[in-house]
């Protein structure tokens, strides 16, 4: 008797992304700090998303002096 085919079985969900991923982190703004958020970005050479001007705004953060 002949075996059976063998089949490949489909992994299920989205696959994973190249290179890992990066936990989220959700951020809660008032609308005055997100104002001042979207007006700090709208300043800037590039025009970021709001996203990506909180992320460099928390590095600058890190970054200063006491």
């Amino acid at each position: 008797m002949k075996k059976s085919i063998s089949v490949n079985k489909k992994s299920r969900g989205r696959p994973k992304k190249a290179g890992g991923v990066y936990p989220v982190s959700a951020v809660r703004l008032s609308p005055d700090v997100a104002t001042a958020v979207d007006k700090w970005a709208s300043a800037q050479a590039d025009l970021p998303s709001r996203s990506e001007a909180i992320r460099r705004l928390v590095k600058i953060g890190l970054k200063a002096k006491k």
